[in-house]
C-alpha cells in the first residue's frame, strides 16, 4: 500500500479492528443509515418451480457473480426485495452480497438493504466484506452460522461524505477489476496446466512413448487403440484386490495406544494430491485388527476409494489397513509395477465418472471394480513410461503451484487494497481511472 497517499489527519476509532481512520469520518451503524429487511420463508406450498409468482430467493445458494440465479418461484411471498436493494446473506457464508436486479421474495437465510440516505449502496458493497469480520465475531447456531436482525443493525463503521463514498467505490471497482483480470488469466492457466496433465497420463498408460509402435484395437472404451504388444486384460488378472473393514467404533479398546496406519474417507483430501500415502488421519491397534475383517497390507498397496469420491488413489509407504470404503490393489510382482496402476487409475477418472452417472451417493461396486481393464506392457516398458510421466507431472505440478500461488497472493492484495480504501487507510480522493496509483 506504500504507493498510496494517506490522509492528512487520523484519529482513534476506538474499535480494535477498525483501527485509524481519516479525522472527518464519522461513526455509525447500519441502522441509522438503510433499513433491513429481514427474509421469511413462505409455506412450502406457495413454492414452486414451474415459473409461477416471483422469483425466490431461499438464501445465497442462488447468488450469482453479482446478481441472483433464482431457482425456484413463489406465489405468496411473505417478504420481498426490490428492484435496487442490497442481497445480504445472514446464513452461512454471512455477508455474501447481490444486487437485486428486479423484484424478488426473499427466504430467512437473506435481508435486503434499502432506503440509503447519506450511504451509498456501491460504498456499501465494499464495505460489508470488511465489516463482516464483526459479523463473525458474533454469527451463531450449530448447524450453520447466522446473525440475527438486531446484529446486522448495530454493526459498527466509519463513514464519508458521500463524494468519497462515489470515489471510494470507483477506486475500488476500476483497480479490483485489473486484479480479478490477472486472477481469471492464472486460473485459465491452472485450467490449462491440469488438463495437459490429465492428457499426458492418459497418453502413457494408453499409447505408450513410442509414436511408431503398432496399434490395435483394445476392445475397452476408455482405451481406445493400444500398441500392439501390450497385454489388453482386467487389472485384478494382473494384482490382488483386498477389500478393507471398520474395527467396532464401540469399542474403545479397538482405537487406544493405535500405531497401525488405517486409510479410510478421511484421507480423502490427502489421496487427492499425493502419489504416496505415508501417514493417515486415523490408527487402529492390533486388537481391533484381530476382531475385525481387516488386516494389515504389505507397503506398496494401491489404495483406491470406492465411495464419495470414486477412484482417488495413491501407493502405501508401509504396511497399512484400510476401511471398507478403500480398495487395495496388490501388484503380482512380475507383471504390474505400483506406479504404472497408479497412473492407469489417475487416467481412468472420467472412467469412473461413468460408473456413478446419476447416482445420488457416490460408489463403485465390486462387480465393477473386479471388471476394470487395463493394457499393460513389459516391467521395462512400464519402468520408461513411469520414469517419463512421473517427471512430466512433477514439471507440471510446479507450474501449477506457482500459479495457485499467485492466485492466492493476488487474493491478499485484493482483500487488503479493499480493506484499506473503506477504512481510511488510504486517500483515494484524487483517483482517476487510468492513473498507475492514487498520487
Amino acid at each position: 500500500m506504500s504507493k498510496y497517499q494517506v490522509y492528512p489527519e487520523y484519529k482513534d476509532s476506538g474499535i480494535e479492528w477498525f483501527g485509524k481512520v481519516p479525522y472527518e469520518w464519522n461513526s455509525s451503524r447500519l441502522k441509522f443509515e438503510v433499513s433491513i429487511n429481514m427474509g421469511q420463508s413462505p409455506s412450502s406450498d406457495d413454492c414452486n418451480q414451474d415459473g409461477y409468482g416471483l422469483p425466490f430467493l431461499q438464501g445465497n445458494a442462488e447468488f450469482g457473480v453479482q446478481h441472483p440465479i433464482p431457482k425456484q418461484y413463489c406465489q405468496v411471498p411473505r417478504k420481498l426485495a426490490t428492484e435496487g436493494d442490497l442481497l445480504f446473506s445472514v446464513r452461512a457464508p454471512v455477508g455474501a452480497l447481490n444486487f437485486s436486479d428486479q423484484k424478488y421474495g426473499i427466504g430467512r437465510g437473506l435481508c435486503a438493504i434499502t432506503n440509503y440516505c447519506d450511504l451509498t449502496v456501491s460504498f456499501l458493497w465494499w464495505l460489508i466484506p470488511v465489516v463482516r469480520a464483526e459479523l463473525d465475531s458474533v454469527s451463531t447456531g450449530s448447524t450453520f452460522e447466522a446473525v440475527s436482525a438486531e446484529q446486522v443493525e448495530n454493526v459498527v463503521f466509519f463513514k464519508p461524505s458521500l463524494s468519497e463514498q462515489t470515489q471510494i467505490a470507483n477506486f475500488l471497482d476500476h483497480e479490483t477489476a485489473k486484479i480479478d483480470t490477472l486472477i481469471d488469466k492464472q486460473q485459465q492457466l491452472i485450467k490449462l496446466l491440469k488438463e495437459k496433465r490429465q492428457a499426458v497420463i492418459s497418453h502413457a498408460v494408453t499409447k505408450g512413448l513410442n509414436p511408431n509402435a503398432p496399434m490395435k484395437d483394445s476392445g475397452v472404451e476408455w482405451l481406445g487403440e493400444v500398441p500392439e504388444h501390450w497385454q489388453v486384460g482386467a487389472i485384478k488378472q494382473f494384482s490382488k484386490i483386498e477389500s478393507g473393514h471398520t474395527p467396532d467404533k464401540k469399542k474403545e479398546e479397538y482405537w487406544i495406544d493405535c500405531d497401525i496406519p488405517w486409510v479410510s474417507l478421511n484421507d480423502s483430501k490427502a489421496l487427492k494430491i499425493v502419489d504416496y500415502i505415508k501417514d493417515t488421519k486415523y490408527k487402529v491397534n492390533e486388537l481391533g485388527i484381530q476382531n475385525s475383517s481387516a488386516r494389515i497390507l504389505p507397503a506398496n498397496a494401491v489404495i483406491f476409494t470406492r465411495d464419495a469420491s470414486i477412484g482417488l488413489s495413491a501407493i502405501t509407504t508401509r504396511p497399512m489397513a484400510v476401511s471398507q470404503h478403500i480398495i487395495a490393489w496388490l501388484c503380482y510382482e512380475d507383471q504390474l509395477k505400483p506406479e504404472f496402476l497408479l497412473l492407469i487409475f489417475y487416467a481412468m477418472q472420467e472412467e469412473f465418472e461413468r460408473y456413478t452417472f446419476g447416482a445420488t451417493i457416490k460408489t463403485i461396486g465390486m462387480d465393477d471394480v473386479k471388471s476394470l481393464r487395463a493394457a499393460i506392457p513389459s516391467l521395462e516398458e512400464q519402468t520408461t513410461i513411469i520414469d517419463k510421466a512421473f517427471n512430466i507431472m512433477a514439471a507440471m505440478d510446479a507450474a501449477i503451484s506457482k500459479a495457485e500461488s499467485l492466485v492466492a497472493l493476488f487474493q491478499e492484495r485484493r482483500t487488503a487494497l479493499i480493506s484499506a480504501a473503506v477504512t481510511g487507510k488510504i486517500d483515494v480522493r484524487n483517483f482517476k481511472a487510468g492513473d498507475t496509483h492514487v498520487a
